[in-house]
């Protein structure tokens, strides 16, 4: 319900003192801000009022220069302002070991009582008051663990998923002063109707719903809690003293302090809503437009670096209901953030993420966001790939490009505790990998071989294994890279990048051997690359198959796609050449069998290198008509030796030729022809003419080459 605010008089327009207000419902005599008397929160959660406040009375005690010295991330004069403070310091270092240690020693003390399950929820419940009263920067890491119930007991989900926005809230006189002095007006200028108590409470501020006076929108007002950037600058403080500490005692090649800094300073970026708003603005032009996917307007003219008006979005939370092709929609949305643009968002969780009551995904608070960098974004593309096909050589150089190992590194080591760590969960098929398995299963390696983390990386995996853990909700059986795989498959296969085309051919060119499978590999994945709703399982293989012959055909007529189109005119080449052969093969022998007085013998010009070009022509087909993907031709797509021995026989041309006159299994690249823009179709005339070209000019090099030998 909202508090409907008395229209200001047009005297108050044009004058700074502000007239009594009478609005029907409150008494006239009653001060304004008394309207908005602090409340208790809606919920079922019984907490005391800002108990953040009262237990950190000491971030008050900044000067107002001190304060502003903190609005930007600036390590060096945060350690001036607190080396003035040693008192402040000793005591939040006592605050912090006192708290955790009077809970440790309770957990102690039930293990050795054997009352660890009778007491778990009871601790459960405590560790979520405590990280309240320790302040924002703690609720910021327990969000982050709180989104993974695979890696947590579900009682530590339960209690901790209540930070994400059932925070206790600070006083409401304090927030209306806040927006006051923030936009220079009165309240009940900028807005017509305001909600009487906060609708949520988070651990660096609070929202009201409101309807802005001038428009008559309906925004969510989004306000600091006061104090925040000292409490979360001096926790900072201790953390980073703490991480260069554990690193020199453990000796450790990952600079700490570093990714801590990486956090801190997403964390202060998040802290300006100035900044936030621009970040939502930049979101919604870049990712807007995805089916299914809002992104809330921003009011910068309302907006500064406490305050933030934004669109309103009524919706559930996406981890309180069951719906998996927004989840879909997410992975979808996440790898354009990822891996097509590099701006991504770096929180996705619960909190942050709803169901609109219209079936839409809403992102909400674009306060901590990252940049992904082209060269990166090609390297975790590449590791993906490398990983999936179990090229562990490759992958140890990726992760060297990917700053993970030093370039000095023992490649074949690492080559080889990669494959120990990986080769049985790839063995189980890409969907069936586990982003959070990957990670658990990749920490002693790292240990050993002393990986470095780099300062980017934290807020990437993190938001990889958050989008996971919030996924795993809704079914637990999800991972995020099976999801995020088909992606990453059609974008190595319709990227112009020279890095994403060289790792193309080097992923399906081994030892100067096609690998037909791995093209297979690709495009059966990228058919799994679903966004549409209605191609969530409404439609059948098909349609969808249709679908992604005419996507590849769109792509390989453009000049974008003019190499993947060469690398399948080379193959098809190669396959019609050795079809001649095989075919002049099967008519010379059965030739001779029919002379009389002259024994039959078999006659083959064919090299073996032919005899996997036929065989990679038949694939050819099988792969470009849809059949690849029927249960019935699953020994067909194998995972093959670059030099297996194939062997012919008689029936082999005739099943090539079978093959390429059933008009069923071309009908669906012949079905999309109309339907392609007409520059692609004048180019897919011109494919016979370059095609009979290169096969002519294969057939005289080979003739040359055979004379001459």
């Amino acid at each position: 319900m909202l508090l409907r605010l008395p229209s200001p008089s047009l005297s108050s327009l044009l004058s700074t003192p502000t007239p009594t207000p009478k609005p029907p419902r409150f008494s006239p005599a009653r001060p304004r801000r008394s309207l908005f008397r602090c409340a208790a929160l809606k919920n079922d959660v019984d907490v005391d009022i800002d108990a953040f406040t009262a237990k950190s009375g000491y971030l008050f005690d900044l000067s107002a220069s001190e304060a502003n010295s903190l609005a930007d991330y600036d390590i060096s004069k945060i350690g001036a302002i607190y080396r003035r403070k040693p008192l402040v310091v000793f005591r939040r270092l006592l605050q912090i070991a006192f708290t955790f240690g009077y809970w440790f020693a309770l957990r102690f003390i039930d293990a050795q009582m054997e009352r660890s399950d009778q007491m778990f929820e009871v601790r459960a419940a405590e560790l979520r008051q405590i990280l309240v009263e320790l302040g924002p920067a703690y609720v910021k890491i327990a969000q982050a663990i709180s989104s993974r119930p695979d890696l947590i007991p579900p009682s530590y989900v339960d209690e901790l998923s209540l930070l994400q926005d059932r925070i206790s809230p600070f006083s409401n006189e304090d927030a209306i002063k806040t927006i006051e002095n923030e936009l220079a007006l009165p309240i009940d200028e900028l807005f017509s109707e305001i909600s009487p108590e906060p609708v949520a409470a988070a651990s660096l501020g609070q929202v009201y719903q409101a309807r802005l006076r001038r428009r008559g929108q309906l925004v969510a007002v989004k306000v600091q809690r006061p104090g925040v950037q000292a409490a979360i600058s001096l926790d900072i403080l201790i953390l980073r003293s703490l991480a260069g500490l554990l690193r020199r005692i453990r000796k450790l090649n990952t600079d700490l302090q570093a990714v801590v800094d990486e956090w801190a300073s997403s964390l202060f970026r998040e802290m300006d809503y100035w900044k936030e708003a621009n970040n939502g603005i930049k979101f919604r032009q870049l990712y807007g437009g995805i089916p299914d996917v809002l992104v809330p307007k921003m009011y910068l003219e309302h907006t500064t670096r406490r305050v933030l008006v934004m669109e309103w979005v009524e919706g559930q939370k996406l981890s309180e209901v069951n719906d998996l092709y927004l989840v879909e929609v997410g992975t979808y949305c996440s790898f354009n953030q990822l891996l097509e643009c590099g701006f991504y968002h770096a929180d996705p969780h619960p909190g942050n993420l709803l169901r609109t009551y219209d079936g839409k995904l809403a992102y909400l608070d674009f306060g901590m966001m990252g940049e992904f960098k082209e060269e990166l974004r090609n390297g975790f593309i590449e590791a993906s790939l490398h990983l999936v096909n179990s090229n562990f050589g490759a992958l140890a150089k990726d992760f060297v490009t990917l700053g993970l190992i030093p370039p000095t590194a023992d490649k074949e080591a690492v080559t080889k505790a990669l494959t120990g760590v990986f080769q049985n969960a790839v063995a189980k098929g890409v969907s069936n990998i586990s982003f959070g398995d990957l990670l658990g299963d990749l920490g002693t390696t790292m240990y050993k071989f002393k990986f470095r983390i780099p300062s980017y990386f934290s807020l990437v995996i993190r938001s990889l294994a958050v989008l996971e853990g919030v996924a795993i909700g809704s079914n637990p059986d999800y991972k995020v890279l099976g999801s995020t795989y088909p992606w990453i498959a059609r974008k190595i296969l319709t990227d112009n990048s020279p890095q994403l085309k060289s790792s193309l051919q080097a992923l399906l060119y081994e030892e100067g051997v096609f690998r037909i499978d791995r093209l297979e590999s690709l495009f059966a994945e990228s058919l799994r690359a679903k966004t549409e709703r209605d191609m969530l399982g409404k439609q059948d293989d098909d349609a969808n198959s249709r679908v992604l012959i005419k996507q590849i055909l769109s792509f390989m007529l453009t000049e974008k796609g003019a190499f993947v189109k060469d690398i399948l005119l080379q193959e098809f080449v190669k396959g019609l050449d050795a079809l001649g052969l095989a075919t002049l093969d099967s008519l010379t022998t059965v030739a001779t069998t029919n002379v009389p007085l002259i024994a039959p013998f078999s006659f083959s010009t064919m090299t073996n290198e032919d005899k996997i070009n036929l065989r990679t022509l038949r694939r050819l087909l099988l792969l470009l008509s849809g059949s690849q993907r029927n249960e019935n031709s699953k020994a067909v797509i194998r995972q093959d030796g670059p030099y297996e021995n194939q062997q012919m026989n008689l029936a082999e041309p005739s099943l090539v030729f079978n093959q390429l006159g059933s008009i069923q299994e071309v009908l669906p690249i012949l079905s999309v022809i109309p339907e392609l823009p007409p520059e692609s179709q004048q180019q897919l005339l011109n494919l016979p003419v370059d095609l009979t070209g290169r096969l002519i000019s294969r057939a005289v090099a080979r003739t040359i080459r055979r004379v001459i030998s």
